[in-house]
């Protein structure tokens, strides 16, 4: 993300003009806008025109507006923002009031207006346009027949292909049919690897299938580039880790990153961290479970002792067009941080956001313990 101006006064209103670069980017700038805040941005709108002659007609025409926004609409395949709103400046083809829908997409600047920007918004613009933040790890998560090749960002998992093949069985006697369809299937998925993953980013990728399927798709893909002297897989084969996984559907990346041979070589990225905090607050609901809770009811009550040592929070509650709720959030959010506690932000598009969304989505590990915290109410809609 690339911050062009910021201009953000002592009472928090303000504006910030930025360019989003890329998918997660554009999954930053969705968790910025809310309904309230004023957009603008360029965009075509259809209008219609008189000739000379009198007949009416009508061009699509770029224009500079500025909308209230009102609803927000993420296409996570298109990485495309549809953002819907009136009119609130004076333009000469779009009247004031009128209803207009901005399409944001990677590299196209606009300006994004708040009444109060605060602290949690703020942190993703920082955190949005560090350039350390992009994604180093990429996944294979295969079976015969089904593989789908990923990006583990920082925020989110985005299956880049998805690569289906009908294998034939093995027959007494005549194993070459099968043989033939593991070998076509196999060179999809070396083409989609080739396609879809930036060897110069990514630092790790991960082939992970039941049984020894990643290990025969690891052994064809390096011996097909060394037939076809391909160098970008040859230079970067030390980047190739083979682990074990249930099965090759998405979900089965939960397993796949917590493995402790994954996280060794994943120790670096704000994915692994996340893993790792999900996996220490159920390890301590475990075995203290009166240093752990979760819902809105015992995160409150811990706020009020100062006792959250580790705050875990989804971007989806953050997004809550609860007003009350989210000031609610941010000044628990700006409690922990003052404390000394850390708070970690789970991306409801990936795989730990998941399931720390199914918990509620809000959870903390405690400095010390609050008695009778496991047993009071766990599970409330506040």
């Amino acid at each position: 993300m690339k911050l062009i101006y910021r201009d953000i006064g002592k009472d928090s209103s303000g504006q910030v003009t930025l360019v989003a670069e890329d998918g997660e980017d554009m999954w930053h700038t969705y968790n910025l806008l809310q309904p309230g805040d004023s957009l603008r941005a360029s965009t075509l709108r259809k209008v219609q025109v008189e000739s000379n002659t009198g007949s009416v007609g009508s061009n699509r025409v770029r224009t500079t507006l500025t909308i209230a926004i009102e609803a927000i609409d993420f296409d996570s395949q298109a990485c495309m923002l549809h953002v819907k709103g009136r009119n609130i400046q004076e333009n000469q083809y779009v009247k004031m009031g009128a209803y207009h829908t901005l399409d944001l997409e990677p590299n196209r600047k606009f300006v994004l207006a708040k009444k109060s920007w605060d602290s949690v918004h703020l942190d993703r613009i920082n955190v949005a346009c560090d350039p350390s933040q992009n994604a180093d790890v990429a996944a294979v998560v295969m079976q015969e027949g089904l593989a789908h090749v990923c990006l583990v960002l920082a925020s989110m998992t985005l299956v880049r292909a998805k690569i289906e093949t009908q294998i034939p069985r093995k027959r007494k006697g005549s194993v070459q049919q099968h043989d033939k369809g593991v070998e076509k299937f196999f060179d999809s998925v070396v083409q989609a690897v080739i396609r879809h993953i930036n060897f110069e980013v990514v630092k790790c990728v991960l082939l992970a299938s039941p049984g020894f399927v990643k290990d025969q798709f690891y052994e064809y893909m390096f011996s097909q580039a060394v037939k076809t002297d391909n160098k970008t897989l040859i230079e970067n084969k030390s980047k190739f880790l083979c682990v074990h996984s249930s099965t090759g559907f998405k979900h089965s990346l939960k397993e796949v990153l917590v493995d402790p041979a994954v996280s060794a070589r994943l120790s670096d990225t704000k994915a692994a961290s996340e893993i790792k905090a999900l996996q220490d607050f159920y390890k301590t609901l475990q075995n203290e479970p009166d240093k752990a809770c979760y819902g809105m009811k015992q995160i409150e009550k811990a706020n009020e002792s100062d006792a959250i040592d580790t705050l875990l929070i989804t971007d989806g509650l953050l997004r809550s067009q609860d007003v009350q709720l989210r000031k609610k959030l941010v000044t628990i959010v700006d409690s922990v941080k003052d404390s000394g506690g850390v708070v970690r932000v789970f991306s409801s598009m990936h795989i730990s956001g998941e399931q720390l969304g199914q918990l509620t989505g809000v959870a903390a590990i405690l400095r010390f313990p609050i008695p009778d915290m496991s047993d009071s109410e766990s599970s409330d809609d506040d």
